[in-house]
């Protein structure tokens, strides 16, 4: 009896880390049918081609946010993600952003309560074969494995750096899967989670170094004050692999049908480069 076969490569792109990447690389003069903005979706598009080019994947998906409805984490952590102020340009073509995405011929990622990066982990989850996950975002590294290589973006993304698992304990002492209560006992500041009081990233590696997880240093009496708070932290930074993908499967990309999407948007440059693919 024969073994079913390994699939390809899934790349897995967390989409609104890059299309805000694009909204503010690219200059807000370019244009789209009407005059309406088009920056994002260009450089959007762009960065589509080229880590397709790059990585010639068996299957992508994208994963967005739902910015009109609040996540689990805005309900359960006070000011998670607060100050948080997006142009309407920005927003206006991150509302596209998905239908853009669909016409290449790759599976979206997209429901109220969920974050892109939650696609990213039930995508990594799930697929059986290798795992790319394009995103800027570093707390995407609790994902990385043996089989999951996370692909992060430096200087647009004419330079991306391959973050696997000696690069992840090489950046912040900790292994993947221990990032999550690394995160909550540091904190971050682009979420707004506090992390413990007087933890920075030294003493956040060191006690997990120690320890082992969070819940180990917790029921060994460290931090019993705000233990609820750092389990709440933990549970924030920790993405979730539940996230309702479509079912994934081997495809190849649509050319023409992106093509014809860009046209219909009015961005004349992408669909040119799309009309020169086979």
């Amino acid at each position: 009896m024969t073994s079913p076969s390994k699939p390809g490569l899934l790349l897995a792109i967390d989409g609104d880390s890059l299309a805000h990447r694009a909204y503010h690389g690219l200059p807000k003069s370019i244009r789209r049918a009407g005059g309406a903005p088009g920056n994002a979706l260009t450089g959007f598009g762009n960065f589509l081609l080229r880590l397709w080019d790059s990585e010639r994947p068996a299957a992508v998906v994208v994963g967005w946010d739902t910015l009109e409805a609040p996540t689990y984490r805005n309900e359960a952590l006070a000011g998670y993600q607060a100050g948080r102020v997006f142009d309407d340009a920005l927003l206006e073509q991150l509302a596209i952003l998905p239908e853009l995405t669909a016409a290449f011929g790759f599976f979206v990622g997209k429901a109220p309560g969920y974050e892109a990066d939650d696609f990213l982990a039930a995508a990594a989850a799930g697929w059986p074969g290798e795992v790319v996950v394009a995103t800027s975002d570093r707390d995407a590294f609790q994902l990385v494995s043996d089989r999951v290589t996370v692909l992060q973006p430096v200087k647009g993304v004419s330079e991306l750096a391959r973050i696997r698992p000696a690069d992840v304990v090489a950046r912040y002492g900790v292994e993947p899967g221990q990032v999550p209560d690394f995160i909550a006992l540091r904190g971050d500041s682009s979420d707004r989670i506090p992390g413990a009081a007087g933890v920075g990233p030294k003493t956040a590696a060191g006690l997990l170094a120690q320890y082992g997880s969070l819940e180990a240093a917790l029921e060994a009496g460290r931090f019993s004050a705000v233990a609820d708070d750092l389990r709440l932290y933990r549970r924030v930074a920790t993405m979730d692999a539940g996230a309702p993908l479509p079912p994934l499967a081997e495809r190849a990309p649509d050319w023409r049908g992106a093509e014809a999407k860009a046209r219909e948007l009015g961005l004349d440059g992408l669909a040119r480069r799309l009309a020169e693919l086979p």
